[in-house]
Parts: C-alpha cells; sequence; structure tokens
C-alpha cells in the first residue's frame, strides 16, 4: 500500500521537491499538498510543530502518507498516540500483503481509533469478549489470522499487549474494509444465526459442541452455504426425499433437533428449508455428536 507512495515521495527528494503543510493535526501528524495539488496525510516527528503553512523542504522526516483519506477520519487521530497510528498503518500493510487485497484507505485511522480505545479499556480492566468470536474463526479464517498477526505486530512495534479476544474485533475492521466485502453488520447477523442453530442443537442433544473440531469448522461452512442459497432465493432440486423419511424413523432425535433448527430458520429469520437442507442439517448434527 505504502510502497508506491514512499517512491513518489523520494522522487520529489532527490529532485528537490518540496511539499506544503497546510494544516496541523498534531505535533506528529498534518495534511500537506504534494506538487500536483492533492491533498495527503503525513506523519513524522514534529512535523505538525511549527506554524502552518509552510514549505517541508526535508522529506525524509516523513515517516508514512495516506491519500484519499476522508475529511472525518483525519482529525481521529488527533488525541491518538502517533505510535498506535503507525503500528496501524504497518498492520494495513501487513494484512493488505497477506490477504492479496486492497483495504479502504480510511482503514489505519479507523484500526488506530480502535485500538486506542482498546487500550483505555484495557486500563480500565474492561474486556469485551465477544460471542461471536468462534463463529468469526470459521467464517473468516484468513481475516482473523490476520487480525491474531495484527496483536503480536502492535506489541512488537508499541509494547501494548491487547487480550486475544481482541482479534474479533480486529478481524470485523479488516472484513469491513476490504474492498467488494460484505458489510460488518452482515457478519453479526450470520453470526446471529449461526449461534441460534448451535444453542438448539446443544439444547436438544444435550450436548457441548467441541468448537475448536474440524466437524464444527465443516457444520459452520454447510450453514453458511445455505444462508448463502437462502439470500439468493435459488430453489434447490429436491432428490432425498424417501431418505430424509428413512433416517427421521431410524434417528427420530436427530431429525426433531433439525425439525426445530428449520422452523427457527423460519419463524426469525424468514428462511424455508426443503426436505434436502433438512436431511443434510440432520447429517451434520450426527457428525457434531460424534
Amino acid at each position: 500500500m505504502n510502497l508506491f507512495v514512499e517512491q513518489h515521495f523520494r522522487f520529489y527528494l532527490e529532485r528537490g521537491k518540496t511539499v506544503k503543510i497546510i494544516k496541523k493535526i498534531n505535533t506528529s501528524a498534518a495534511i500537506a499538498l504534494d506538487s500536483l495539488g492533492r491533498e495527503v496525510v503525513v506523519l513524522g516527528k514534529g512535523i505538525g510543530f511549527p506554524p502552518v503553512p509552510y514549505e517541508l523542504e526535508d522529506l525524509s522526516v516523513i515517516d508514512r502518507t495516506f491519500y484519499d483519506v476522508d475529511v472525518q477520519h483525519r482529525n481521529v487521530i488527533e488525541n491518538i498516540p502517533v505510535e498506535i497510528v503507525q503500528a496501524s498503518a504497518g498492520i494495513a500493510d501487513l494484512t493488505e500483503e497477506e490477504l492479496d487485497t486492497e483495504l479502504n484507505p480510511n482503514f489505519p485511522f479507523t484500526l488506530a481509533d480502535h485500538l486506542n480505545f482498546a487500550v483505555e479499556r484495557l486500563r480500565n480492566g474492561i474486556d469485551l469478549t465477544m460471542a461471536i468470536s468462534y463463529d468469526i474463526r470459521y467464517l473468516y479464517p484468513k481475516e482473523f489470522q490476520c487480525a491474531e498477526k495484527a496483536l503480536a505486530y502492535l506489541y512488537e512495534k508499541t509494547g501494548i499487549l491487547l487480550p486475544e479476544s481482541e482479534a474479533v474485533n480486529i478481524a470485523l475492521h479488516i472484513i469491513n474494509n476490504e474492498k467488494g466485502n460484505v458489510d460488518s453488520t452482515k457478519v453479526v447477523r450470520d453470526s446471529r444465526i449461526i449461534a441460534g442453530v448451535d444453542r438448539i442443537i446443544e439444547e436438544c442433544m444435550n450436548m457441548k459442541m467441541e468448537k475448536e473440531s474440524y466437524e464444527y469448522s465443516r457444520y459452520v461452512k454447510h450453514l453458511m452455504y445455505l444462508i448463502r442459497r437462502f439470500e439468493s432465493d435459488e430453489e434447490s432440486e429436491v432428490k432425498n426425499s424417501m431418505m430424509l423419511k428413512t433416517l427421521a424413523k431410524e434417528y427420530p432425535d436427530i431429525y426433531q433437533c433439525a425439525f426445530r433448527i428449520t422452523n427457527y430458520f423460519k419463524n426469525t429469520w424468514g428462511y424455508n428449508c426443503n426436505n434436502d437442507e433438512t436431511l443434510y442439517l440432520m447429517l451434520h448434527i450426527n457428525r457434531l455428536l460424534k
């Protein structure tokens, strides 16, 4: 993300170019104009200290640059320690490389704001562990892994050690800022659906799910496929009605559990399951029991 920008400023430096600092954000952050008249947020020690506007001739003092940042996000960093902003920018770089995707240019600033708030919560002894942590881990494993690496990176660069539960919040930030990805409200909605199905299975079958198991991961993926099918309104072909009747007689407890799930889909979310989908639910419930 930042390679082109760094090369851009090195090009200025080699040719004796300057940038104009037009607005102070804090002593280490400011808004500048490049030679093409484009606004850019710049970070660097003491960069916002001199009276503005002024011409910055020594571009080597610029540590980070950010183009295309929304106005409302620029002032977010005014009261955030610069090391957290720098770490957030580094996390953005690592995440884009890991996921081979482009993140929203505002991501480093919204993440910095969240991390700063998380530090404040930690100092006050507040750990907000999200109930959807397992679901995020299985629904978006790559983003969750990036979030775990982000916690390690934050500690390496700043010495700030946040709880592992914070990875869920960071993963949501990543998901919400991936271009072309679904927004976080949809992620939370999907997680609520899965949590509801989990409760039904645990109550019906008198069991506690092993959410670290391969079977649980496979079951969650099936539910996500089912939710996507519901959303698309596609009618899947029914081929196994007779098998459903046979297995319903052979495994009445599992069938009743699957039937409760289909009612939950219909009554709570407006989704209708056909016989094949009910059968697949039975198969996954049976695997979870094992």
